[in-house]
C-alpha cells in the first residue's frame, strides 16, 4: 500500500468507473478510514508498485497494440469491506495518431447511471505514458512491461455536495489474445476505500472510425 501524497507517481489505466459515492464514500467510511490510518501506515510500506513483481506468463501488453479500436469493459466496484456494491458494463473507442491514444469511455451503470471518461495517452519515454482525463487529478503516469500495465494516478469523484480526491493503482493483466483483468485499488490518506474488479475485452472484427485531426 502506497502511503506518498495523492499526486500521481508512477500509473491504471484507462478505465476506472466513478462510484458516485454511493456507499463508497459515506462520512462514517471516511472517518473510519482516518481512525485506522496511523496503524495502517505503520504496518504499510511505502513506493510505488515494482513492474518486476507483476510478471506473468501471457502475451504482451503494449498499449498501442491492445488499446486500439473497439473495446468493452465488464466490472464490479467494491467497498473496503470487499462486497459488490454496483456493477457496470462500458463501451470503448481507442484511436491512436502520431503516437498519442485517445480512449473514449462509455459506461452504464446497473442502476441507469451513464458516465463518460475520455482518455488521453500520450508517450513519455520507453514504456511510460503520460494520461490524462476530465476527472484525473493533474497526470497519471502508465508504465508496462511484457503482460503487465500498470496506471497510477488520483481520481477527483463527484458526491452529492462535494468531491473527494482518492488515489487509484490500476493493474492490468493480459491474459490472452483478446482480453485483460483490470484490478484498481482505491486508496485515501493511504487506507484502502474500495476497489474495482473488470475484464476488458478486445473485438477486433468490430470497426470505430477515428477522428483525423
Amino acid at each position: 500500500m502506497s502511503c506518498d501524497s495523492f499526486r500521481p507517481s508512477s500509473p491504471r489505466w484507462f478505465f476506472l468507473p466513478g462510484p458516485r459515492g454511493r456507499g463508497f464514500f459515506s462520512s462514517q467510511s471516511i472517518r473510519l478510514a482516518v481512525a485506522g490510518c496511523v496503524a495502517t501506515l505503520l504496518l504499510a510500506g511505502c513506493g510505488s508498485a515494482d513492474l518486476k513483481d507483476h510478471k506473468i506468463d501471457g502475451p504482451e501488453l503494449q498499449p498501442q497494440e491492445f488499446f486500439n479500436g473497439f473495446l468493452t469493459a465488464h466490472g464490479v466496484v467494491r467497498d473496503r469491506r470487499g462486497g459488490a456494491i454496483r456493477q457496470f458494463n462500458a463501451d470503448i473507442s481507442a484511436c491512436w495518431q502520431d503516437g498519442v491514444g485517445t480512449l473514449d469511455e462509455d459506461f452504464v451503470f446497473d442502476d441507469g447511471e451513464v458516465q463518460k471518461r475520455i482518455w488521453t495517452l500520450t508517450p513519455d519515454n520507453n514504456r511510460t505514458f503520460i494520461a490524462t482525463a476530465g476527472d484525473v487529478v493533474g497526470e497519471g503516469i502508465g508504465r508496462w512491461n511484457g503482460s503487465a500495465f500498470l496506471l497510477d494516478y488520483t481520481l477527483r469523484i463527484q458526491l452529492e455536495d462535494s468531491t473527494i480526491d482518492v488515489r487509484v493503482d490500476d493493474r492490468m493483466y493480459r491474459i490472452s489474445e483478446h482480453v485483460v483483468v483490470n484490478q484498481s485499488q482505491m486508496t485515501k490518506f493511504g487506507v484502502a476505500v474500495g476497489e474495482i474488479l473488470l475484464t476488458i475485452i478486445r473485438h477486433p472484427d468490430t470497426e470505430i472510425e477515428c477522428d483525423p485531426s
